[in-house]
């Protein structure tokens, strides 16, 4: 904490603990309460003792004695939080010894608020925050206050009682437990017995917000606390936790599986403990499909856990698509997938309930597979035919074309017709399915119903997105021919029916899904523009010079990504047949893409151009390679007078790029590196110099150096730090005859701020700018623009002038008044 801030708290202190005191807003409380929480991070409970807060502890402590004693009662330690629409109080006199009166009707306090001040105030100084069982005396009435502030009405003032009350009780268990697996029960400090014997009411009550406080109770204190007594807290409290399962319906069923998923995780807790195994193997038993689902993934993502188990949690995760499976094909499918899971009635029901419900059931278990599939734990051998198999049959079901195999299927197939949200989650996992390995079947199986999607015209924007980014996926990780370069038997073909298709969404009236579409052909061409079947098939097709057309759409979206895909296809020589009647298709793009960057109103599609000059620029375009310095003259002209930022920005990105081929790319800064010394001839590098003054890259990189957006002015500074690093090897310029001229360029600096060009491209003289560049302090303007231009108003201590400022306790011109 800064020396300024320490000596600002205590009188701040004085604000809060007097309620006569007006108090700031909302949002002053609410950055008060971050700071709080951001200084005494890097323990898990309350690392004040690490801060040099004892005089400002005595202070407040002061405070408090003044305070009791000019009222004649027990001095009251306000946890001052922004509330829903004011700022509440919680007066907790626990600090000073005296029972809290009431307790249910008190207003509390938000997170973070009680995580700082529980600590600090409540010990007083010379009190070692450590120590076990003297936080808080039970007869204090402190704790009583915390159990009631549990049952607040808002969820933020609850959650923060709530974690306080794990924060008090691992406070009241440091020292006493430690070392010890198991307590007998007169060995629990008096604090710690009192919150558990609440926990244990809790669980006990038939109200089941009640129970639901005990079990986000056990699950944090269970998160955060990895201490051997935690172990014989779960000794004492399974039974009542597994007592839960008994109930009818099971009471706050989600927490139920957040506790159970979180002690299953903490390293004090073995793979050998029965008895935690035996209430999870219960609850997939016992819970509904909703729940189970959530329990078995996180089940399966452990790292130790009996192989019993791990089988009835897959089981468990695969039975809503078992269900469909059997429901939809007459024989009983692959092995491995229908074994004893398609029987289970909670399943069916929930699928048959409602259409909600079923696509709820099914979007979370593909979600969760999904999520399963890429991790190194899941089980083994992972079924991936089979389910390939069954998110096929469910694509096929949400479009009318599955065979229903029973009066289940029927009532699937119009439940589930048209149902965009299923479509989506099982596209999704269809495109997660392409990293697996099997055979050639399957590739093929998965492409059919993609290409079935992509030509439905009953699918929406949405489910062709999703559709184009799996197919992309599956024809990325297909197999190739061995010892073939090229592409393997089945994409040719499949290419081929695919482009009518792609053709057709080019030409769609709705954009979204022609925008899909041009990002769809810009992805694939990048990755397979050098293959001879692509190219073949592409170019027999209509689609280059549909996307050519897309250039003009009245939608900017639209227009980015044409840009952006023709220009991937400018750079395969795709962008039109080679064939003698469309020779004036294949004329230069530059052009239109030049005239694009200077006329179009809208700043997506000027963004795109200059990515992709930069582009055009980095990999030797033909367009940029035919004459380097009057593409990037011409590009850099048009740029600077761009009033969007972004371009800007990318003008300096390709003049960076137009530096590191003119002098060499960046020097390493790797400490392991040998730095060998750079060697260039005088007249070289002089020419290069006048190349970058040539095309007015001084010009734009001193002009944005004083650009009113930060990220362009960054980014100048950052090119032009590379610019001296690089000639800071060279002696020719330092050594030239006689010393540069810096009158001229000096001279221009005011234009240049003003954003101004300072003269015609050409007319400066490299010597006298570089000596101007050198003369620079532009490491610390780099340190400048690396702060936020309010980061003086964002500091603590401005908010702390602030919210004195509001009591009346600056004097003068002390507080910060922006």
């Amino acid at each position: 904490m800064d020396p300024e801030c320490a000596q600002l708290l205590p009188a701040l202190c004085a604000v809060l603990v007097d309620p006569r005191q007006p108090v700031a807003d909302d949002t002053c409380l609410e950055k008060l309460l971050d700071w709080f929480k951001t200084v005494t991070e890097g323990d898990i409970f309350f690392p004040v003792g690490s801060l040099n807060l004892t005089p400002c502890k005595k202070k407040v402590w002061e405070l408090l004695g003044e305070e009791r004693s000019s009222r004649g009662t027990p001095g009251a330690v306000p946890l001052v939080t922004p509330g829903l629409g004011r700022p509440h109080r919680v007066q907790c006199r626990a600090a000073a010894g005296a029972p809290l009166p009431g307790g249910a009707a008190v207003p509390c306090a938000e997170s973070p608020g009680p995580e700082f001040w529980g600590p600090l105030l409540l010990t007083p100084p010379g009190r070692n925050l450590r120590s076990p069982g003297k936080l808080l005396p039970v007869s204090s009435g402190a704790v009583d206050t915390i159990f009631s502030l549990q049952g607040d009405s808002s969820l933020f003032v609850a959650s923060a009682a709530s974690q306080l009350l794990v924060h008090v009780l691992a406070l009241s268990m440091q020292g006493g437990a430690e070392g010890q697996p198991c307590l007998p029960g007169g060995d629990w400090p008096a604090c710690a017995q009192r919150i558990m014997d609440h926990v244990e009411e809790s669980l006990c009550s038939a109200a089941t917000p009640k129970v639901t406080q005990a079990l986000n109770v056990l699950t944090t204190t269970f998160g955060r606390c990895q201490s051997p007594w935690t172990e014989a807290l779960w000794v004492r409290l399974s039974p009542r936790v597994a007592c839960l399962l008994e109930r009818d319906p099971i009471p706050a069923a989600h927490s139920f599986v957040d506790l159970l998923l979180c002690v299953a995780r903490s390293p004090v807790f073995s793979s050998s403990d029965g008895s935690l195994w035996e209430t999870v193997v219960r609850a997939l038993s016992c819970l509904g499909p909703t729940h189970m689902g959530p329990l078995a993934l996180g089940i399966l993502k452990l790292e130790h856990c009996p192989q019993a188990l791990r089988t009835q949690a897959f089981q468990v995760l695969l039975q809503p698509l078992a269900c469909v499976l059997k429901a939809t094909v007459q024989a009983p499918g692959p092995p491995g997938l229908l074994d004893g899971t398609a029987d289970d009635a909670t399943t069916v029901d929930t699928l048959l309930a409602s259409k909600s419900s079923c696509a709820g059931l099914l979007c979370r278990t593909l979600a969760h597979l999904e999520e399963l599939q890429p991790l190194p734990q899941r089980p083994s051998p992972w079924p991936q035919a089979s389910l390939l198999g069954a998110t096929v049959t469910v694509l096929r079901l949400c479009d009318g074309s599955a065979a229903p195999a029973s009066s289940v299927g029927g009532h699937l197939c119009g439940t589930l017709a048209g149902c965009v949200r299923v479509q989506r989650a099982a596209l999704d996992f269809l495109g997660t399915l392409s990293q697996g390995t099997g055979p050639q079947e399957l590739v093929t199986q998965a492409l059919a119903v993609l290409l079935e999607c992509l030509e439905s015209p009953g699918s929406s924007p949405t489910v062709l997105k999703k559709a184009f980014q799996a197919t992309l996926r599956w024809l990325l990780s297909s197999p190739k021919t061995p010892g073939c370069s090229d592409l393997g038997p089945l994409i040719p073909q499949f290419l081929r029916e695919l482009f009518p298709v792609l053709q057709k969404r080019l030409c769609h009236p709705c954009w979204e899904v022609r925008d899909s579409a041009l990002e769809f052909l810009t992805q694939l061409s990048r990755h397979w523009g050098g293959q001879a079947d692509f190219r073949c098939a592409l170019l027999a097709s209509e689609v280059p010079e549909l996307a050519l057309q897309l250039l003009q759409d009245p939608e900017s979206y639209v227009r980015a990504s044409a840009v952006t895909a023709m220009g991937q296809l400018s750079s395969q020589g795709l962008h039109a047949p080679t064939s003698p009647e469309h020779a004036e298709a294949r004329q230069s793009l530059f052009p239109e893409l030049l005239h694009i960057l200077s006329v179009d109103s809208e700043g997506f599609p000027r963004r795109a151009v200059m990515q992709v000059f930069t582009e055009w620029l980095r990999d030797g375009h033909a367009d940029a390679a035919r004459d380097m310095e009057q593409f990037v003259a011409t590009v850099l002209q048009v740029a600077s007078r761009d009033l969007d930022w972004e371009v800007r920005a990318q003008g300096l990105e390709l003049a960076l790029v137009f530096l590191g081929q003119t002098l060499g790319p960046p020097r390493t800064h790797c400490p392991y590196a040998v730095a060998l010394p750079e060697v260039a001839p005088a007249q070289p590098l002089t020419e290069a110099l006048r190349a970058l003054c040539h095309v007015g890259l001084f010009d734009f990189a001193f002009c944005a150096l004083f650009d009113c957006d930060r990220p362009v002015a960054q980014k100048s500074c950052d090119l032009l730090l590379f610019l001296r690093d690089k000639i800071a090897s060279y002696s020719s310029l330092r050594e030239a005859r006689g010393g540069p001229n810096t009158a001229s360029a000096e001279a221009t600096l005011p234009r240049w701020r003003a954003g101004e060009q300072a003269q015609p491209p050409g007319d400066q003289e490299p010597e006298a700018v570089l000596a101007m560049l050198r003369s620079l302090d532009l490491e610390g303007l780099r340190s400048t623009l690396a702060e936020s231009s309010d980061h003086v108003e964002k500091s603590p201590q401005s908010l702390l002038q602030d919210m004195l400022a509001t009591g009346g306790f600056l004097q003068g011109d002390e507080a910060d008044c922006y």
